[in-house]
């Protein structure tokens, strides 16, 4: 058996303790500070595990030359500290390691980001030098949570008699909103594959074969614009169950959540999760992922507004829009200027205005006071908006849908601005951590510049009416009212996931194709081999996807993805460590039958003829193919 080399490390540099004392150790690890006192170094030797102070004797001291971020091995003996030498800020605090011997193992210049956590690194330099940027305890910490939080979601969906099972990353392109990302293919010239926006059609083709409880971490792809939540690629938890509806999936996952923060945080949360249909969330909240950590609901006043002489309310109502509003209590001392600023939130959204009252019996003040001269309009108002003696009540008069968006963002505004949102009382607070299932959302949205309806979730999602309004009895239906059987799970604010019952019969799902002007031909080319699995037998399911990168980034308490990723892209989809995308060489474009066009030609050389050049656009910039919407998206996913 060979022998290890003499470098090689016995113990990490977040090991050792006391209890160490007097032993010879070997010690692996990159130089992360210096101290030079009288010829005696001080170093502190750092890994992944924790840092060590290890002390260089004069002698050794001359014979070695070191910079920070050097890689060294340290053989030596562990001493303890006493008094006021022990650091009790580090695990490794009580002891030190007097070096009997250090070898350099690789050499570092000067590095271009601050490791000792002194001075702030530019982003842009964080993400260039990515491989130094991951050195940092603070990324390190976060993959490590990122990784027993995964495995511990794993584990909890294993007990449950889950399957693990990998679909295909080559897929078949049908793209919708979001563009799909094509990869040529070499032996079929002119084709293309397109990486999964989701696992969406062949976790139901698994239903379908009888495999009844799957789940996947699946890697996902979507060309858009980035956000502060959101990548071009990306990994989700996705699972599938057969013979369920909406409440077994909802009880799968309330104890995968609750295994899983347990297991990997300690923290015990309560279950089962509250529900929530659609409209009761848009109407109380505002928004379809509301933040149950504070109150500030939206209340409606149609009715006190269809009494008033205000013709801004009046004119809403009468063009078949909605006036509501909320109240923001006396204690919060809202000014004038806050108000002002408001308003300028709302115009941005696109409102035309934001009316404000200070309520009062008497009448209060502000410009709907004089619409409240009588007591009985002042008392009618303040029981509508549930306003005591000299609350602020704001108001938005316009359409339905843009009215609640306004008064959503308004409210999540000041939930912020006035600190509505309790500090925990440790970081484990099971009361930081609200969860609510949001359901049956409306099955299409219509959109206005289209001038058609579209799928609000996917068009795989089932109806709550399966006759959908008599469309599958040959009746035309009124698409904008029927609801679908799809949920979000949302926590504190955010989507985490999206799922929905799914539609388990051929007919209904060629039925939804059709409503979506997606005619027999175009169906059987797209989607024609899963309509035939659905004809072949398909069980009732349902199933769910949760983004693995959001839900890691807010259990850790961070507002973006990207320090939760290990090699995430900037807002403009850029890799700048190593400088993807780019262009590559002609003979590869060859050998894929691609041609390249640039807007700019002189940015990129020529490329020779290619055997096959196909019409499909292949250019990072090219407009999105106006089609229908079919692979689903995510939370990342709608699942």
């Amino acid at each position: 058996m060979a022998t290890a080399p003499a470098w090689c490390r016995t113990h990490t540099c977040g090991e050792l303790r006391k209890s160490h004392e007097g032993q010879s150790v070997v010690l692996n690890g990159w130089v992360h500070a210096r101290r030079d006192l009288g010829g005696i170094y001080f170093l502190d030797v750092r890994d992944r595990y924790g840092l060590t102070q290890v002390v260089v004797g004069e002698a050794l001291a001359a014979t070695i030359k070191l910079g920070p971020e050097y890689v060294v091995s340290v053989r030596g003996k562990v001493a303890a500290r006493s008094g006021a030498q022990v650091n009790s800020e580090r695990a490794t605090g009580e002891i030190e390691v007097i070096a009997e011997a250090l070898e350099v193992l690789s050499s570092s210049p000067p590095p271009p980001i601050d490791l000792t956590g002194s001075t702030e690194t530019a982003l842009e330099t964080r993400l260039k030098y990515r491989y130094i940027d991951l050195r940092r305890s603070t990324m390190q910490r976060n993959l490590a949570h990122r990784s027993r939080f995964i495995n511990a979601m794993r584990r909890a969906f294993e007990a449950q008699g889950f399957l693990e099972i990998e679909t295909p990353i080559l897929t078949k392109a049908t793209p919708e909103g979001a563009r799909d990302f094509l990869v040529p293919s070499r032996v079929h010239p002119g084709e293309f594959y397109a990486l999964p926006q989701s696992p969406q059609i062949f976790k139901q083709i698994l239903m379908v074969a009888g495999l009844d409880r799957y789940f996947q971490v699946a890697r996902c792809f979507r060309d858009e614009d980035l956000r502060a939540d959101r990548q071009l690629e990306f990994t989700q938890l996705d699972m599938e169950m057969s013979f369920v509806e909406e409440e077994g999936v909802f009880a799968a996952w309330e104890r995968v959540m609750r295994d899983t923060l347990r297991d990997a945080m300690g923290i015990e949360l309560p279950i089962p999760f509250p529900r929530m249909r659609w409209e009761e969330a848009m109407e109380r909240y505002g928004v379809d992922k509301p933040d149950l950590r504070f109150g500030l609901e939206l209340h409606a006043v149609d009715a006190w507004a269809s009494t008033c002489e205000f013709k801004v309310f009046r004119s809403a109502l009468d063009a078949g829009g909605r006036v509501m509003g909320l109240t923001v209590a006396a204690s919060h001392n809202l000014s004038r200027k806050d108000i002002t600023e408001l308003e300028t939130v709302a115009k941005g959204i696109g409102a035309s205005g934001l009316a404000f009252w200070k309520a009062g019996a008497a009448g209060g003040s502000g410009p709907l006071a004089k619409f409240c001269a009588t007591p009985e309009a002042a008392k009618a108002l303040m029981e509508a908006m549930g306003a005591q003696e000299g609350d602020t009540c704001l108001f938005v008069a316009d359409r339905k849908a843009l009215t609640r968006k306004v008064l959503g963002e308004l409210r999540n505004q000041l939930g912020r601005r006035l600190n509505l949102i309790p500090k925990p009382s440790s970081p484990n607070d099971p009361a930081q951590w609200r969860f609510t299932w949001v359901t049956h959302f409306p099955l299409f949205e219509y959109d206005e510049d289209a001038g058609r309806h579209f799928s609000a979730h996917h068009p795989f999602t089932a109806p709550e009416d399966w006759t959908l309004g008599g469309a599958m009895e040959g009746r035309e239906p009124d698409l904008g009212a029927l609801s679908s059987r799809a949920y979000d799970l949302v926590l504190n604010g955010w989507e985490l996931g999206s799922g929905s019952v799914r539609i388990h019969r051929a007919d209904v799902q060629q039925k939804i194709f059709s409503l979506l002007g997606i005619g027999p031909e175009e169906q059987k080319r797209k989607f024609g081999f899963f309509v035939d699995a659905l004809s072949q037998g398909a069980p009732p399911h349902a199933g769910f996807a949760m983004g693995l990168d959001r839900i890691t980034a807010l259990t850790l308490g961070l507002d973006n993805i990207r320090d939760v990723i290990a090699f995430p892209k900037t807002a403009s989809a850029v890799d700048l460590m190593c400088g993807a995308p780019s262009v590559v060489d002609p003979e590869q474009l060859v050998e894929v039958h691609i041609a390249s066009v640039l807007p700019d030609a002189a940015a990129t050389p020529a490329v020779p003829p290619s055997p096959v050049v196909p019409t499909s656009p292949t250019l990072p910039h090219s407009p999105a193919i106006p089609t229908v919407p079919t692979i689903p998206t995510s939370p990342e996913s709608k699942g």
